[in-house]
Protein backbone atom coordinates (compact mmCIF):
# COMPACT_ATOMS: atom_id res chain seq x y z
CA UNK A 1 0.00 0.00 0.00
CA UNK A 2 1.48 3.24 -1.15
CA UNK A 3 1.34 5.90 1.67
CA UNK A 4 -1.51 8.42 1.15
CA UNK A 5 0.49 11.34 2.29
CA UNK A 6 2.84 11.39 -0.02
CA UNK A 7 0.29 11.55 -2.60
CA UNK A 8 -1.46 14.68 -0.58
CA UNK A 9 1.94 16.82 -0.19
CA UNK A 10 2.96 16.28 -4.00
CA UNK A 11 -0.60 17.29 -5.65
CA UNK A 12 0.68 16.27 -8.93
CA UNK A 13 -0.51 18.44 -12.10
CA UNK A 14 -1.82 21.61 -9.87
CA UNK A 15 -0.24 25.13 -10.39
CA UNK A 16 0.87 25.02 -6.83
CA UNK A 17 3.12 21.72 -7.98
CA UNK A 18 4.54 23.60 -10.88
CA UNK A 19 5.69 26.69 -8.96
CA UNK A 20 7.04 24.47 -6.68
CA UNK A 21 9.51 22.75 -8.94
CA UNK A 22 9.72 25.00 -11.84
CA UNK A 23 12.88 26.58 -10.55
CA UNK A 24 14.55 24.16 -9.40
CA UNK A 25 17.05 21.47 -11.49
CA UNK A 26 15.96 18.44 -12.37
CA UNK A 27 18.41 15.38 -10.95
CA UNK A 28 19.65 12.30 -13.34
CA UNK A 29 21.51 9.28 -12.05
CA UNK A 30 22.96 7.16 -14.37
CA UNK A 31 24.30 8.90 -17.41
CA UNK A 32 25.74 5.84 -19.45
CA UNK A 33 24.47 4.76 -22.75
CA UNK A 34 20.83 5.61 -22.08
CA UNK A 35 21.29 7.89 -19.20
CA UNK A 36 23.37 10.59 -20.97
CA UNK A 37 21.43 11.05 -23.99
CA UNK A 38 18.34 11.25 -22.05
CA UNK A 39 20.14 13.75 -19.76
CA UNK A 40 21.10 16.19 -22.50
CA UNK A 41 17.16 15.94 -24.08
CA UNK A 42 16.23 17.24 -20.79
CA UNK A 43 18.88 20.21 -21.03
CA UNK A 44 17.64 21.00 -24.56
CA UNK A 45 14.20 21.52 -23.15
CA UNK A 46 15.75 23.91 -21.06
CA UNK A 47 16.09 22.49 -17.50
CA UNK A 48 19.05 22.35 -15.27
CA UNK A 49 20.44 18.96 -14.44
CA UNK A 50 22.12 17.83 -11.53
CA UNK A 51 23.91 14.26 -12.51
CA UNK A 52 26.04 11.64 -10.41
CA UNK A 53 27.49 8.73 -12.10
CA UNK A 54 29.88 5.99 -11.19
CA UNK A 55 32.25 7.01 -14.36
CA UNK A 56 34.25 9.76 -14.61
CA UNK A 57 33.97 9.69 -18.26
CA UNK A 58 30.56 9.88 -18.28
CA UNK A 59 30.48 12.61 -15.79
CA UNK A 60 32.89 14.51 -17.72
CA UNK A 61 30.49 13.81 -20.97
CA UNK A 62 27.69 15.31 -18.52
CA UNK A 63 29.49 18.33 -17.87
CA UNK A 64 30.55 19.04 -21.44
CA UNK A 65 26.99 18.97 -22.65
CA UNK A 66 25.72 21.57 -19.89
CA UNK A 67 25.39 19.18 -16.89
CA UNK A 68 26.52 20.01 -13.40
CA UNK A 69 28.44 16.98 -11.84
CA UNK A 70 27.60 16.41 -8.35
CA UNK A 71 29.65 13.54 -5.67
CA UNK A 72 26.35 11.37 -4.77
CA UNK A 73 22.98 10.08 -5.40
CA UNK A 74 22.47 11.96 -2.29
CA UNK A 75 24.11 15.19 -2.72
CA UNK A 76 21.45 15.20 -6.32
CA UNK A 77 18.38 14.20 -4.18
CA UNK A 78 19.46 17.66 -1.93
CA UNK A 79 18.98 20.07 -4.61
CA UNK A 80 16.28 18.34 -7.14
CA UNK A 81 12.35 18.00 -6.13
CA UNK A 82 12.55 15.51 -9.12
CA UNK A 83 15.10 12.96 -10.39
CA UNK A 84 15.37 10.87 -13.12
CA UNK A 85 17.41 7.43 -12.32
CA UNK A 86 18.41 5.22 -15.33
CA UNK A 87 20.49 1.72 -13.68
CA UNK A 88 22.15 -1.64 -15.18
CA UNK A 89 20.22 -3.52 -12.76
CA UNK A 90 17.72 -4.54 -9.71
CA UNK A 91 20.83 -4.06 -7.27
CA UNK A 92 21.66 -0.69 -8.48
CA UNK A 93 18.75 0.46 -8.27
CA UNK A 94 18.16 -0.43 -4.38
CA UNK A 95 21.76 1.11 -3.60
CA UNK A 96 21.15 4.23 -5.12
CA UNK A 97 18.05 4.60 -3.76
CA UNK A 98 18.08 2.58 -0.63
CA UNK A 99 21.74 2.88 0.50
CA UNK A 100 23.83 5.25 2.69
CA UNK A 101 24.53 7.79 0.35
CA UNK A 102 20.91 7.32 -1.65
CA UNK A 103 18.05 9.34 -3.07
CA UNK A 104 16.66 8.23 0.58
CA UNK A 105 19.26 8.77 2.83
CA UNK A 106 18.89 11.47 5.48
CA UNK A 107 19.52 14.51 3.73
CA UNK A 108 18.11 13.49 0.52
CA UNK A 109 14.62 13.17 -1.51
CA UNK A 110 12.19 14.97 0.86
CA UNK A 111 7.95 15.38 1.33
CA UNK A 112 6.97 15.99 -2.31
CA UNK A 113 9.36 14.81 -4.02
CA UNK A 114 9.01 12.92 -7.46
CA UNK A 115 11.53 10.13 -8.17
CA UNK A 116 11.16 7.85 -11.54
CA UNK A 117 13.35 5.21 -12.23
CA UNK A 118 13.58 4.01 -15.96
CA UNK A 119 15.75 1.09 -14.94
CA UNK A 120 15.07 -2.17 -16.51
CA UNK A 121 14.69 -4.77 -13.44
CA UNK A 122 11.96 -7.04 -11.79
CA UNK A 123 8.64 -5.67 -11.22
CA UNK A 124 9.14 -6.57 -7.18
CA UNK A 125 12.15 -4.09 -7.58
CA UNK A 126 9.78 -0.99 -8.35
CA UNK A 127 7.28 -2.04 -5.90
CA UNK A 128 10.01 -1.97 -2.78
CA UNK A 129 11.78 0.99 -4.10
CA UNK A 130 7.51 2.53 -3.63
CA UNK A 131 7.41 1.34 -0.35
CA UNK A 132 10.74 3.05 0.50
CA UNK A 133 9.76 6.10 -1.07
CA UNK A 134 6.75 6.11 0.62
CA UNK A 135 7.62 5.73 4.09
CA UNK A 136 9.37 9.17 3.72
CA UNK A 137 6.93 10.80 2.32
CA UNK A 138 8.67 10.85 -1.31
CA UNK A 139 6.65 9.72 -4.67
CA UNK A 140 8.07 7.26 -6.59
CA UNK A 141 7.13 5.54 -10.01
CA UNK A 142 8.94 3.04 -12.52
CA UNK A 143 9.38 3.93 -15.98
CA UNK A 144 10.96 1.46 -17.94
CA UNK A 145 11.77 2.32 -21.30
CA UNK A 146 11.78 1.03 -25.17
CA UNK A 147 13.64 2.01 -28.31
CA UNK A 148 17.54 1.61 -27.20
CA UNK A 149 20.33 4.11 -27.45
CA UNK A 150 19.08 5.74 -30.93
CA UNK A 151 15.47 6.68 -29.29
CA UNK A 152 17.65 7.64 -26.66
CA UNK A 153 19.11 10.14 -28.37
CA UNK A 154 16.63 11.05 -30.61
CA UNK A 155 14.20 11.46 -27.50
CA UNK A 156 11.52 9.24 -29.17
CA UNK A 157 11.34 6.90 -26.33
CA UNK A 158 8.34 4.96 -24.80
CA UNK A 159 7.65 5.03 -21.07
CA UNK A 160 5.70 2.15 -19.74
CA UNK A 161 4.83 4.15 -16.14
CA UNK A 162 3.93 1.95 -12.80
CA UNK A 163 2.50 3.95 -9.87
CA UNK A 164 -0.30 5.39 -8.56
CA UNK A 165 -2.04 7.39 -11.05
CA UNK A 166 -2.28 10.90 -9.46
CA UNK A 167 1.48 10.87 -10.16
CA UNK A 168 1.14 9.89 -14.01
CA UNK A 169 0.48 13.48 -14.85
CA UNK A 170 3.76 14.70 -13.55
CA UNK A 171 6.14 12.42 -13.93
CA UNK A 172 4.74 12.80 -17.94
CA UNK A 173 5.69 16.31 -17.85
CA UNK A 174 9.56 15.18 -17.33
CA UNK A 175 9.20 12.27 -19.52
CA UNK A 176 8.30 13.77 -22.76
CA UNK A 177 11.15 15.68 -23.04
CA UNK A 178 12.44 12.47 -23.42
CA UNK A 179 10.27 10.33 -25.53
CA UNK A 180 7.18 10.14 -28.36
CA UNK A 181 4.99 7.76 -25.75
CA UNK A 182 4.39 7.55 -22.02
CA UNK A 183 1.80 5.06 -20.99
CA UNK A 184 0.46 4.74 -17.82
CA UNK A 185 0.67 1.08 -17.08
CA UNK A 186 -0.94 0.68 -13.96
CA UNK A 187 0.43 0.68 -9.64
CA UNK A 188 3.82 0.35 -8.85
CA UNK A 189 5.68 -2.33 -10.89
CA UNK A 190 3.37 -2.65 -13.73
CA UNK A 191 5.76 -0.49 -16.02
CA UNK A 192 8.76 -3.06 -15.04
CA UNK A 193 5.92 -5.76 -16.12
CA UNK A 194 5.26 -4.10 -19.67
CA UNK A 195 8.92 -3.67 -20.37
CA UNK A 196 9.47 -6.93 -19.47
CA UNK A 197 6.39 -8.72 -21.76
CA UNK A 198 7.69 -6.42 -24.46
CA UNK A 199 11.35 -7.26 -24.84
CA UNK A 200 10.42 -11.01 -24.54
CA UNK A 201 8.40 -10.63 -27.46
CA UNK A 202 11.06 -8.53 -29.08
CA UNK A 203 13.65 -11.12 -28.08
CA UNK A 204 11.30 -13.88 -29.64
CA UNK A 205 10.22 -12.30 -32.96
CA UNK A 206 14.48 -11.00 -33.45
CA UNK A 207 15.29 -14.93 -33.86
CA UNK A 208 12.20 -15.60 -35.94
CA UNK A 209 13.24 -12.81 -38.78
CA UNK A 210 17.00 -13.96 -38.42
CA UNK A 211 15.52 -17.70 -39.01
CA UNK A 212 13.85 -16.01 -41.95
CA UNK A 213 16.95 -14.50 -43.81
CA UNK A 214 19.06 -17.34 -43.04
CA UNK A 215 16.97 -19.66 -44.77
CA UNK A 216 16.44 -17.07 -47.58
CA UNK A 217 20.43 -17.17 -47.83
CA UNK A 218 20.18 -20.57 -48.30
CA UNK A 219 17.60 -21.07 -50.51
CA UNK A 220 19.08 -18.55 -52.88
CA UNK A 221 16.46 -15.52 -52.56
CA UNK A 222 17.28 -12.26 -52.24
CA UNK A 223 17.16 -10.28 -48.81
CA UNK A 224 15.63 -7.23 -49.41
CA UNK A 225 13.53 -9.03 -51.48
CA UNK A 226 12.48 -11.12 -48.68
CA UNK A 227 12.20 -7.76 -46.19
CA UNK A 228 9.89 -6.52 -48.78
CA UNK A 229 7.45 -9.59 -48.44
CA UNK A 230 7.91 -9.59 -44.94
CA UNK A 231 7.13 -5.47 -44.11
CA UNK A 232 3.78 -5.85 -46.43
CA UNK A 233 2.46 -9.23 -45.29
CA UNK A 234 1.70 -11.62 -42.22
CA UNK A 235 5.78 -11.65 -41.09
CA UNK A 236 6.07 -8.07 -40.83
CA UNK A 237 7.42 -6.88 -37.46
CA UNK A 238 9.30 -4.52 -35.65
CA UNK A 239 12.24 -6.66 -36.06
CA UNK A 240 12.25 -6.65 -40.03
CA UNK A 241 10.15 -3.82 -40.68
CA UNK A 242 12.64 -1.23 -38.55
CA UNK A 243 15.45 -2.89 -36.64
CA UNK A 244 16.28 -5.34 -40.09
CA UNK A 245 19.05 -7.99 -38.90
CA UNK A 246 20.59 -8.99 -42.18
CA UNK A 247 23.47 -6.97 -43.15
CA UNK A 248 22.58 -5.22 -46.88
CA UNK A 249 19.15 -5.08 -46.09
CA UNK A 250 18.74 -1.57 -44.26
CA UNK A 251 20.53 1.73 -43.48
CA UNK A 252 21.41 3.11 -40.27
CA UNK A 253 21.00 0.06 -38.19
CA UNK A 254 23.33 -2.27 -36.39
CA UNK A 255 23.41 -4.72 -39.04
CA UNK A 256 24.88 -2.51 -41.57
CA UNK A 257 27.66 -1.30 -39.00
CA UNK A 258 28.74 -4.65 -37.62
CA UNK A 259 26.32 -4.76 -34.62
CA UNK A 260 27.63 -2.33 -33.43
CA UNK A 261 25.99 0.91 -31.40
CA UNK A 262 22.54 -0.82 -30.49
CA UNK A 263 20.70 -2.88 -27.98
CA UNK A 264 23.73 -5.50 -26.76
CA UNK A 265 22.62 -9.27 -26.75
CA UNK A 266 24.01 -9.43 -22.94
CA UNK A 267 21.56 -6.79 -22.03
CA UNK A 268 18.44 -9.03 -23.97
CA UNK A 269 19.95 -11.88 -21.97
CA UNK A 270 19.23 -9.67 -18.82
CA UNK A 271 15.55 -8.93 -19.77
CA UNK A 272 14.88 -12.33 -20.69
CA UNK A 273 16.12 -13.59 -18.17
CA UNK A 274 14.12 -11.30 -16.39
CA UNK A 275 11.05 -12.44 -17.86
CA UNK A 276 11.89 -15.88 -16.87
CA UNK A 277 12.20 -15.16 -13.12
CA UNK A 278 9.19 -13.67 -13.19
CA UNK A 279 7.48 -16.02 -14.71
CA UNK A 280 8.31 -18.82 -12.74
CA UNK A 281 7.73 -16.70 -9.57
CA UNK A 282 3.89 -16.00 -10.63
CA UNK A 283 1.16 -17.60 -9.00
CA UNK A 284 0.62 -20.08 -10.63
CA UNK A 285 4.09 -20.68 -12.55
CA UNK A 286 4.04 -19.82 -15.90
CA UNK A 287 5.93 -21.42 -18.34
CA UNK A 288 7.75 -19.61 -21.42
CA UNK A 289 9.01 -21.82 -24.06
CA UNK A 290 9.70 -19.56 -26.65
CA UNK A 291 11.25 -17.15 -24.45
CA UNK A 292 13.14 -20.22 -23.03
CA UNK A 293 14.52 -21.14 -26.47
CA UNK A 294 14.97 -17.11 -27.07
CA UNK A 295 17.09 -16.85 -24.09
CA UNK A 296 19.25 -20.59 -25.01
CA UNK A 297 20.35 -18.77 -28.39
CA UNK A 298 21.14 -15.26 -27.00
CA UNK A 299 23.15 -17.60 -24.37
CA UNK A 300 25.09 -19.27 -26.84
CA UNK A 301 25.60 -16.01 -28.67
CA UNK A 302 27.08 -14.13 -26.03
CA UNK A 303 29.29 -17.52 -25.17
CA UNK A 304 30.87 -17.07 -28.31
CA UNK A 305 32.32 -13.37 -27.59
CA UNK A 306 29.53 -11.62 -28.90
CA UNK A 307 27.64 -10.49 -25.77
CA UNK A 308 28.50 -6.97 -26.44
CA UNK A 309 27.32 -6.82 -29.89
CA UNK A 310 24.03 -6.00 -30.46
CA UNK A 311 21.21 -8.76 -29.76
CA UNK A 312 20.28 -9.06 -33.91
CA UNK A 313 23.89 -10.21 -34.75
CA UNK A 314 21.99 -13.27 -33.39
CA UNK A 315 21.85 -13.61 -37.63
CA UNK A 316 25.76 -14.42 -37.56
CA UNK A 317 24.82 -17.39 -35.50
CA UNK A 318 21.81 -18.98 -37.09
CA UNK A 319 23.64 -18.36 -40.58
CA UNK A 320 26.92 -20.11 -38.78
CA UNK A 321 28.68 -17.12 -40.11
CA UNK A 322 30.15 -17.34 -36.50
CA UNK A 323 33.14 -19.00 -35.98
Amino acid sequence: MICRRALFCFRPGTARWHATHASKPLGFIGLGNMGGPMARNLMKAGHEVVGFDVSASNLAAFADAGGRPLESPLAVASVAKTVVTMLPQGSHVLEVYGGKEGLLADGGAENGSLLIDCSTCEPAIGQQVARMASERGVSAVDAPVSGGTPAAEQATLTFMVGGPEPLFQAASAILQHMGKKVVYCGDAGMGQAAKLCNNLVLGITMAGVCEGHALAERLGLDQKKLAEILNTSSGRCWSSEVYNPCPGVMEGVPAARGYTGGFACDLMLKDLGLATGAALASKPKLGLPMGGLALQMYSQMSARGDGTKDFSGLFLHISEKKE
